[in-house]
């Protein structure tokens, strides 16, 4: 089987598995309780199931387990990976279980934040130590491209792994936008991926694309599930590791920034609410309404415009890293993409009127 019918094999399995688990999992979190309750700061006005994530995952493990087994690890002239390439791929499927759990602990127990981040700095600090998970080079301004030693790829590793997972949980709080924004960059990162040749991090990106779109089946406005702090988590934490081990481990300078520009609207999102937070005296880990699907709120935007606007952005940047990784139509879906966000920037502007 050609390569590229894998990887679309791997979307379509990790989306059906989506799409039957999860009216199981909303049957068991209702049976069981385990709902997350409205406040004054969710838009929610009735009990939601917040285990969505469940199926996100399985979605995904199980793609890239049935890909694997017929044979479907293999690189651009059809030979099977090295033992190193796809040991990354599993080193970040563990990783993304692992940051699945700590997110569903919370679900369940209502961990403090401090403990959250402490397992997730773990985590991330045994994907670099162990799995191959790594950032090894750094784009410096003025300077260039930067090979990082150990010392320095660590903590950089850590923050971008642990940094993504929680710019996606903080982004899902309106219905259908973490799987949205995460659906909508791991299709551009499988498309990028595949265009420089980076086959494991596209089976990743492949799967995880998958499971995020078929899940908003359930999730879009008006939601049916949540996918809870464990599909959040996973969510980021994937897409950080397969931009690490695909991507940013090229020595090309534009190969390293194009994680950064197809992810940027989370990244942007979570530095403008810290830097918001700490200008006020506030912690950056307080929760509050500081972030821009709030913001889109309470300019008077719709709850279902506010995330189409979002995802307009999120098409807007990942067709702006088309273009910069140079595909041969990338120019012509950058345009597209910067035409549907200026339209869909007007209809923001009518409606806050």
């Amino acid at each position: 089987m050609p390569q590229h019918l894998y990887h679309l094999f791997a979307f379509v399995i990790s989306a059906a598995v989506v799409l039957v688990t999860t009216p199981w999992v909303k049957e068991l979190g209702l049976r069981s309780g385990r709902v997350d309750l409205p406040n004054d700061r969710k838009v929610h006005d009735r009990p939601m199931v917040r285990l969505g994530g469940v199926s996100i995952f399985l979605g995904s493990l199980i793609a890239l387990l049935l890909v694997w087994k017929l044979g479907g690890f293999i690189d651009t002239q059809g030979n099977y990976l090295d033992p190193a390439t796809e040991y990354e791929i599993w080193g970040v499927t563990i990783g993304g279980l692992l940051f699945f759990l700590i997110g569903f602990a919370d679900d369940l127990f209502n961990l403090s934040a401090l403990t959250r981040l402490l397992l997730q700095i773990l985590v991330a600090s045994v994907a670099w130590s162990l799995c191959g998970v790594s950032i090894d080079f750094l784009s410096i301004p003025f300077v260039g491209l930067v090979e990082l030693p150990a010392l320095v790829s660590l903590p950089v590793t850590v923050i971008w792994l642990v940094g993504m997972a929680n710019a996606i949980n903080w982004i899902d709080g309106l219905d259908g936008l973490a799987a949205g924004v995460s659906g909508i960059a791991a299709v551009v990162l499988l498309v990028v991926s595949l265009f420089m040749e980076q086959p494991a991090a596209a089976l990743i990106a492949a799967a995880l694309a998958g499971g995020a779109l078929g899940f908003l089946r359930y999730n879009f406005n008006p939601a049916q599930i949540f996918m809870g702090d464990g599909g959040s988590y996973y969510l980021g934490f994937t897409l950080a590791g397969v931009g690490a081990i695909g991507l940013v481990k090229s020595t090309a300078l534009t190969a390293v920034l194009l994680p950064y520009i197809i992810l940027a609207v989370p990244i942007f999102d979570m530095s403008a609410v810290i830097l918001d937070r700490l200008r006020n005296g506030i912690s950056p880990f307080a929760a509050d309404k500081r972030h821009l699907h709030h913001r889109l709120l309470n300019a008077g935007l719709s709850h279902r415009f506010t995330v189409l606007f979002i995802y307009a952005l999120t098409l807007w940047v990942g067709g702006l890293a088309l273009a910069f990784a140079g595909l041969p139509s990338g120019q012509a879906y950058a345009l597209a993409a910067t035409s549907l966000l200026g339209y869909t920037a007007w209809k923001a502007w009518k409606y806050a009127r």
